[in-house]
């Protein structure tokens, strides 16, 4: 049997904890508003696949500890890793190790959504099986106004999931939007009110009025379900993963050569100087 690494050996910034099968991911940075950074990337991703290996883990929920899902990638961590150059392939860089590990899980994925909700926040919603938010979410897809490019097969997904102007809209844009919103183009299941909690999460009450209750919910009665049967629906209805983690990587080498592009450059430069960019000099 698997052991879980996340369980035995706790993460100062991600808190785990296992409940009749559902095995519960917060990611815990509140004062950067979960941003991720390569080193906790990757402890995710391997909760994921040992979860994945595990018959103690019927079904995982992914969600903030507190009231952001995720911010993306830490600014700092990530304007230091663009300086180094690329080692290996794109696709094994942290941030696609963890979607190529949630585009593969083969049980029920549940994402809970409070707060911000911004790049990999919102790719990793086109991976999930289910996914709630609270009325506080905002969402965004930044990475054209960057300079970037679209990740973790997003380029597909969200055309396949949404509908082409759909997806136009959210990645040319790169605009926020808010949770109605996201519901409304299908990239959540379901918007819950704001219920003004702001207890921790070891403290959060447990019930279906706001998204991580009702995500705890749902997830409590599909851990009672044959678990065969729950695999094998999600496998008829995914029948793409393989081509869904060749698009992954496919979007990782893409996105690594914008890592390295002047329109990127000037993007930092304008974020540390509090200015707007200027991408009129580039064809």
């Amino acid at each position: 049997m698997t052991t879980l690494q996340c369980i035995d050996q706790p993460h100062e910034h991600l808190i785990a904890s296992l409940d009749k099968g559902v095995l519960t991911l917060a990611i815990n940075r509140p004062s950067t508003k979960n941003a991720l950074y390569k080193e906790l990337y990757l402890w995710i991703a391997k909760a994921i696949d040992d979860a994945d290996a595990s018959d103690d883990v019927r079904v995982i929920i992914l969600r903030g500890a507190e009231q952001d899902f995720t911010a993306g990638n830490d600014m700092q961590d990530f304007l230091q890793s663009i300086e180094k150059p690329l080692e290996g392939l794109a696709g094994d860089e942290p941030p696609f190790v963890l979607l190529k590990a949630v585009a593969r899980f083969s049980k029920p994925f549940i994402v809970a959504v409070k707060g911000v909700a911004i790049g990999i926040g919102v790719t990793l919603l086109l991976h999930a099986d289910l996914a709630y938010a609270d009325e506080s979410a905002v969402f965004q897809l930044p990475f054209v106004s960057l300079g970037l490019s679209p990740e973790g097969a997003a380029g597909k997904l969200l055309v396949e999931q949404l509908g082409y102007h759909r997806a136009a809209e959210l990645l040319l844009t790169a605009e926020k939007f808010d949770a109605h919103t996201a519901e409304k183009y299908g990239l959540i299941n379901q918007v819950f009110a704001e219920d003004n909690v702001r207890a921790p999460y070891h403290l959060m009450a447990l019930g279906d009025k706001n998204a991580y209750g009702y995500a705890e919910t749902t997830a409590q009665k599909l851990a009672q379900l044959p678990i065969a049967s729950l695999k094998l629906s999600k496998a008829l209805m995914k029948k793409d993963v393989a081509s869904i983690l060749e698009h992954i990587d496919i979007e990782a080498e893409i996105f690594m050569d914008r890592v390295k592009s002047p329109e990127l450059k000037e993007a930092v430069q304008a974020f540390l100087e509090k200015r707007n960019p200027d991408f009129s000099q580039f064809n």
